[in-house]
């Protein structure tokens, strides 16, 4: 009895686990993205901005960086943000 309290706790203690770290992984915040430049049609990857505007989904509101213009700000009109 004692040994099937303990693996259910276990259990419990990693779905716990396993939840936060989807959450951290996949959440809101800076994620890096793989998305084709509909500008130059060349694939890029770009540092997105995601952010929850409706429960449960993730929008990309701005990006901050792109290999295709390293180093630079990004002055293109961004429109790669809807691609992602």
């Amino acid at each position: 009895m004692t040994d099937t309290i303990v693996l259910e706790v276990f259990g419990v203690l990693l779905a716990w686990w396993v939840a936060g770290y989807a959450i951290w992984k996949w959440g809101p915040g800076k994620r890096n993205r793989s998305v084709r430049c509909p500008e130059t049609g060349k694939t890029a990857n770009v540092l997105a901005v995601q952010k929850e505007l409706e429960f449960g989904c993730l929008r990309v509101l701005d990006v901050t960086q792109c290999s295709l213009i390293p180093g630079q700000t990004l002055a293109c009109p961004k429109t790669c943000i809807a691609r992602l």
